[in-house]
This record gives structure tokens, C-alpha cells and sequence, in this order.
């Protein structure tokens, strides 16, 4: 296991959820036959609890969704401040020309549940999805719908099923995008008190 991977620990999936309710930019990995790439979303979100599904927005004529769609699988990884700059990278080059992983130094491994790539350079947590087939809308909606089979997370943000945003770890920190390749970073936490 590579340096930037070893504080990664498998997360419950009774807790995968919670990598996604916050609504951080994510990294959406796929690979199929050989080719691989990489793209941006910014709309995912936790459907279900159990098993855990999510949805996530991608276009029906990009590279990714034809390499989702064959493979049947991918990864959703979630990136750090400090990987803001490869966030907007990779949302912004097309993949189908050339291999955006190699463009950029990224560094990958294989998913173990998926075969997805799952991504080193800069992410703080990644879940790896099995796509749920919807034959009545794959033409006609961008929205995709996936079980989650497996996730982890960086213990130093995320452990024991939580974020912990702190000072100290703000590289960490997810990210948010506003458009035009400006991002807000999750930072502050506050805990709500019951209300009398």
C-alpha cells in the first residue's frame, strides 16, 4: 500500500452515507477494457440507507458514463482542499482523447470490491458503486443510481462513521464547488443542541 493510502480505513456501510450527505465535489473513477478515466460531479447525493445507494449526475455522452455502462461499475472518490487545482482539471479536460490519469500523476489502485480506480492524488474517502441498471431512463436522464459495496476514508478527517473538520487537517477538508472552478472547503462544525 502506497504512502498516500495508508491512512485509509474501510468504512461501515451502514456509514458510507455519510461520506456523501455534506455534498462534497466528487471524482467519479471508471475503467473498462483497458481505458480508464477520471471526471468531476458536483451533484451526488446518499438515496438509501440499507443497502446504501446514491445517485449521481453524469452526462449520458461523456466518456465516463460509456465506460460505466460497460463495465457496470464505478468509484466515487472524494478530494481534499488541496486537491482543488485536480478537481478543476479533471472537470474540465476530456478524457476519450487522452488518459487524464496520466496527463495529471495520478496516482490510482484497483478497487478490490469493484475493480474501479480509486483515487490517491489529494482524496480524503472513496465508495465503490455497482450501477443499478434503469433501462427506462439510461437515454434519457443524466442522473445515475448505484449500490455501494464498499467504502473508506482517511482516518485523520473521517472515523467512527463521522467528519471531523479540525484546524489541523484543513488540507483534508472536502470540497464544495460555487462554478466556474471556484470551490468552498467544508471547515467549521457546529454541534446543534436540542431545542426545550
Amino acid at each position: 500500500m502506497t504512502q498516500q493510502f495508508e491512512h485509509f480505513k474501510p468504512v461501515a456501510l451502514n456509514h458510507a452515507s455519510r461520506l456523501l450527505n455534506h455534498g462534497p465535489t466528487v471524482l467519479v473513477a471508471s475503467a473498462h477494457e483497458g481505458r480508464r478515466n477520471i471526471m468531476a460531479a458536483a451533484w451526488s447525493m446518499p438515496v438509501e440507507f440499507t443497502p446504501p445507494r446514491i445517485a449521481v449526475v453524469i452526462d449520458k455522452h461523456t466518456f465516463s458514463r460509456e465506460l460505466i455502462a460497460a463495465s457496470g461499475v464505478f468509484a466515487l472518490c472524494i478530494p481534499g482542499a488541496a486537491a482543488a487545482d485536480l478537481a478543476y482539471a479533471v472537470g474540465t479536460a476530456s478524457g476519450r482523447e487522452s488518459d487524464k490519469f496520466a496527463r495529471f500523476g495520478i496516482e490510482a489502485r484497483t478497487g478490490e470490491a469493484t475493480g474501479a480506480p480509486l483515487i490517491a492524488s489529494g482524496c480524503v474517502a472513496w465508495l465503490e458503486c455497482r450501477l443499478i441498471p434503469e433501462r427506462h431512463a439510461e437515454d434519457a436522464y443524466d442522473t445515475c443510481f448505484a449500490e455501494v459495496v464498499a467504502a473508506a476514508a482517511d482516518e485523520r478527517v473521517f472515523s467512527e462513521g463521522h467528519w471531523s473538520f479540525r484546524e489541523d487537517n484543513a488540507d483534508l477538508h472536502t470540497l464544495h464547488h460555487l462554478g466556474a472552478g471556484v470551490f468552498a472547503r467544508a471547515s467549521t462544525m457546529i454541534k446543534a443542541k436540542a431545542l426545550p
